[in-house]
């Protein structure tokens, strides 16, 4: 069977034996450990000493916690990546043997943050360093002994995204290189429009 919020493929064999496990923990302390799971995808650090404590009732060992808070991570994560609806997830997580309460815990809490996490997941993804400067200048070299030659000089200053560090790239650009770099850029444009 196929669930939109895996993308429409199989759910993986190991969130079918975590949904087990979820359901030895009450509904109100299932929504509580979405609340830390959902600081963990927008960036915040998860207070993994208030998970411990909200699935001791439960009798979880510390290797069943850490697997249940990747099982949500998991359901959360790829729900919003997927854009699956709040009703949609329910139905899909009852489907899968999650009680109704428990679904209804943590659709409640996907509900109320899907659209930051979708977010997030959106900035963080595919990040290319950044462009934050340029600079240039035209020079004329000389080359083979008598011909005089423009040539720019170009100066990138590029922010990496997860580090934030800041390198420079000095490029030196002839004429025939110019022509091949603008006419890539036209195309690879004509090629964007349609998007």
């Amino acid at each position: 069977m196929r669930f939109r919020f895996c993308g429409d493929l199989d759910c993986p064999d190991w969130i079918l034996a975590e949904i087990n496990t979820l359901t030895r923990m009450t509904s109100v302390k299932m929504k509580l450990v979405c609340q830390q799971v959902v600081k963990s995808l927008l960036g915040e650090s998860m207070d993994c000493e208030k998970i411990t404590k909200l699935t001791a009732d439960a009798k979880f060992e510390s290797g069943e916690v850490k697997a249940c808070v990747a099982a949500l991570l998991f359901i959360l994560s790829t729900s919003a990546r997927h854009g699956v609806d709040g009703d949609t997830l329910n139905n899909e997580l009852q489907q899968l043997g999650l009680p109704r309460e428990h679904a209804t815990a943590l659709c409640r809490v996907y509900s109320d943050n899907a659209n930051v996490i979708s977010n997030t997941l959106r900035s963080q993804s595919l990040r290319l360093s950044r462009l934050k400067d340029v600079q240039w200048r035209m020079d004329t070299v000389l080359m083979d002994g008598n011909t005089m030659v423009p040539e720019l000089r170009l100066g990138l200053q590029t922010v990496e995204p997860s580090s934030g560090s800041v390198q420079n790239v000095q490029l030196n650009v002839d004429a025939s290189q110019l022509h091949i770099l603008l006419a890539d850029l036209k195309r690879a444009a004509s090629i964007m429009e349609p998007l």
